[in-house]
């Protein structure tokens, strides 16, 4: 490889620009996307509960036996809407473009050529107008009053003036002045690419429900192997049945084992609550999401298109020369703000303020520097006659900082306020400075415009909620500490004097983190610094949400458990974010936690459901295969499961799954808590317990003996009497189930006893119409086995009282004791 030559003040030349190409020095961007499209796919298809459900699909299928295999849907079901979640995350990942496609003007064999930025080359010579984006890392070569926009960057507000030999860097903006700059540094070693590329990289949001759900999957997956190996032996050895009756048996007894349905509902309710709040203008780009944001207790937010609006407000203007009176002060103020074509935040304040300007003129122009931190205007009326020269700036710059005038600035400006100065000078705007002055000839003040930030209407709402909830809110901010405080003061969050300036906090470790928690509202904070201090909070174990809109952001809201970016904000910073506030209103926050709280809440109580029918089933499955084993060991009938496929799978139906997917959509603002699996399991395991034992003792009470599965050619057929027991015991198995159901639905109300009814008649008519009978290899006639049936069933609903009652009273006791510590 070739040693790059020096830039030439007329810029690279062809030869020079193809050797950097050739040498790998372009501006070619990184890919966005750790993922394609084929990886999403796999990863969704061959999961754990996929695997398994497969395997199960697949025994059935080979006895040809398919209405034993309905539950082989599920798993399109289950990866159809991860692979639709995921490849939704991936497209918004890879329209992350923190330079946008703006064309830079590149000075090549002494001439200007216009090129798309992905053929930039290292030592390029780029030209710099108002307007341009800096698309990559450079160092300044010319500069004529050269101001950089970096506030995506770092966050600061204001301009930074550029002299030959200063650094600029991708993402920032031209905002008034020319020059040019040498690339420095292109393609995935600019600034802005590796934010983008560190910022992209696929990450799934942290779920309590989702890893709770695959702790339980795991262990399941350990008991199928032994219990399927039990049930075959017992099946096909000890009770002498045909492989395909064995096989179908086995599938039966394993099949409710795997709570199939809950990942399913998991993806539903997390769906259905994406759609409400994309109602609220709200973009949920990960599901899970709106389950982290209602478990965090530390919201770390912007100040700036956060808690306050984008631009400003002119709060009032303080005449201090008594020559000027205030109507002819604001007649001027008025004049100059309809006169700036370029108006910045500041000017449009004042233009918003007083929009009925003079018809005067301008005469002349001082376009404003941030080296100067001034601009001046000189009008003129239509009849000719002078209506003074005006200057605005900074008072510390223009002012003697011992004056009265500078001190009142100084004071007001303390208090969060951006301070400006009108003054009139005694000399055309563009007349040069002399005699060592910073200003064209001499400056009287005339007075102090003062401006403040427009705080959000919702903002004190917003932060009240959070305060209720037990949620702490810090204010992270790249602007000055105390008018970052100041306007968290307005908000009732800290004040002004114990507003920390980050650039005193330490630089990592413990020490950082006890600052970082103790502290409420920051300041002058770096990127890097926002990203440490969401780290550092996480290390004292909280749940962190960020919120921003800036480049700034990006890497800190990529490290948040849970990031929040406004809409009008940078495309990076939408991108990384797992939710996305369109309608860039902070106030929509609470719906979100609202949301989340339900989700939570409800996939919990369904999950009581699930695993129970998981507990039964593995029990019954153990019982019925010891149980044959113990009897082939006696010489006893042989004693074989019970049901097929096609029973298990109806069973759920309107116990599980119809009453799930309606319980997972109703309201529910119960504070989420951490220890779901805990939680569940113990409610789930006695219950479980109760029906998996029940109605093993119905099925020893009702089987007259033998095998209850024989076959006719590739279909399941049962023989009369144990199709009549198998019936029997399903119908207690139900009942039990059901009442698992009340239980859960509880406190009722009008729609609930609607449900839990439905589900009575739904069954009662599956088990008494001779079609869904015979579809369904059902048998209810003979009354002697259904009356055996009705009470075991009796017993079981009994006991599940009992014991839920007992739960309830010790789960309320425990909570009590939590409150009372805290």
């Amino acid at each position: 490889m070739s040693t790059p030559t020096r830039t030439r003040p007329g810029g690279l030349t062809s030869a020079e620009v193809a050797e950097r190409i050739a040498a790998g020095q372009v501006n070619t961007q990184p890919d966005k996307s750790g993922r394609s499209v084929a990886d999403i796919v796999r990863a969704n298809v061959f999961t754990p509960i996929n695997g398994i459900l497969g395997v199960l699909f697949a025994i059935v299928a080979y006895t040809g036996s398919f209405i034993n295999g309905l539950f082989g849907l599920l798993i399109i079901a289950n990866s159809g809407i991860g692979i639709v979640q995921e490849v939704r995350a991936k497209r918004t990942l890879d329209r992350l473009s923190i330079v946008g496609q703006a064309r830079p003007t590149v000075r090549r064999d002494g001439e200007l050529r216009s090129v798309p930025p992905g053929e930039v080359v290292l030592d390029d010579l780029i030209e710099l107008a108002p307007g341009d984006q800096i698309v990559v890392d450079g160092e300044t070569v010319e500069s004529e009053a050269l101001d950089i926009d970096e506030s995506l960057l770092t966050g600061e507000a204001d301009a930074v003036d550029k002299a030959p030999g200063d650094p600029v860097m991708s993402g920032s903006f031209v905002v008034s002045g020319s020059g040019s700059y040498r690339a420095t540094k292109v393609g995935a070693d600019a600034y802005a690419a590796q934010l983008a590329s560190e910022a992209s990289k696929f990450t799934l949001v942290a779920s309590e429900l989702r890893s709770g759900i695959n702790k339980i999957l795991a262990v399941i997956t350990v008991i199928l192997i032994p219990a399927g190996a039990l049930t075959i032996f017992n099946q096909l050895w000890i009770s002498r049945q045909e492989l395909n009756d064995a096989l179908l048996g086995m599938v039966a007894a394993l099949v409710p084992m795997v709570p199939e349905g809950l990942v399913l509902m998991t993806s539903i309710a997390f769906a259905v609550g994406v759609v409400r709040l994309g109602q609220r203008q709200c973009l949920v780009n990960e599901l899970p999401a709106i389950e982290g944001l209602a478990r965090v207790d530390v919201v770390c937010t912007d100040k700036t298109g956060t808690l306050t609006e984008n631009g400003m407000r002119l709060s009032e203007v303080r005449v201090v020369d008594d020559a000027f009176d205030e109507a002819e002060v604001t007649q001027a103020l008025a004049a100059i703000a309809a006169a700036d074509p370029h108006p910045n935040a500041s000017i449009e304040a004042i233009l918003e303020a007083y929009p009925d300007a003079p018809d005067w003129t301008v005469s002349a122009v001082l376009p404003f520097a941030s080296a100067n931190k001034y601009s001046g205007v000189s009008l003129t009326g239509a009849d000719g006659a002078a209506h003074g020269n005006w200057l605005i700036g900074a008072p510390d710059v223009l002012l003697d900082p011992e004056s009265q005038t500078a001190k009142l600035a100084s004071d007001l400006g303390a208090t969060g306020l951006r301070i400006l100065l009108v003054g009139s000078t005694d000399v055309p705007v563009d007349t040069a400075p002399t005699g060592g002055s910073n200003v064209p000839g001499t400056l009287t003040p005339v007075g102090l415009i003062v401006l403040e930030q427009r705080v959000r209407p919702d903002a004190g709402a917003t932060l009240r909620y959070f305060e209720s909830q037990g949620v702490e809110v810090k204010v992270i901010s790249g602007d000055n500490a105390r008018s970052v405080g100041a306007v968290a003061e307005s908000l009732g969050l800290g004040t002004a004097e114990t507003s920390i300036d980050a650039r005193t906090l330490a630089a990592g470790g413990e020490q950082l983190a006890g600052e970082v928690e103790d502290g409420v509202t920051f300041g002058r904070v770096r990127p890097d610094q926002k990203r440490a201090m969401v780290g550092a909070l996480q290390s004292r174990g909280h749940t962190v949400a960020m919120t921003g809109d800036g480049v700034n952001d990006v890497l800190a809201l990529k490290d948040a458990d849970i990031g929040v970016a406004m809409g009008a904000g940078s495309s990076a910073a939408r991108s990384v974010a797992q939710i996305v506030l369109l309608d860039n209103k902070f106030a929509t926050l609470p719906y979100v936690v609202g949301e989340g709280r339900r989700v939570i809440g409800n996939i919990e109580r369904v999950s009581n459901l699930f695993l129970t029918k998981t507990v039964y089933a593995v029990l019954l499955a153990l019982a019925v295969g010891i149980a044959g084993l113990v009897a082939h060991a006696v010489g006893a009938a042989p004693i074989s499961y019970p049901f097929q496929p096609i029973h298990v799978t109806i069973s759920a139906w309107f116990t599980i799954g119809v009453p799930a997917f309606v319980l997972s959509l109703a309201p529910n603002n119960e504070r989420a808590k951490t220890g779901f699996v805990r939680r569940v399991l113990t409610q789930a395991v006695p219950n479980g317990l109760i029906i998996g034992a029940l109605t093993f003792v119905c099925f020893l009470w009702v089987n007259p003996g033998g095998s209850t599965v024989s076959v006719i050619g590739a279909e399941s057929d049962f023989d009369g009497v144990q199709m009549q027991a198998a019936t029997a015991t399903l119908a207690a198995m139900i009942t039990m189930a059901w009442w698992v159901l009340v239980v859960v639905a509880r406190p009722m109300n009008w729609w609930k006893v609607v449900l839990v009814s439905v589900s009575v008649v739904a069954y009662v008519i599956i088990f008494v119409w001779p079609f869904t009978q015979d579809l369904f290899k059902l048998d209810s006639s003979n009354g002697e086995m259904m009356w055996r049936a009705g009470v075991c069933a009796l017993a079981g609903v009994v006991l599940i009282e009992i014991s839920s009652r007992i739960l309830k009273a010790r789960l309320e006791r425990r909570a009590a004791a939590e409150a009372a510590a805290l």
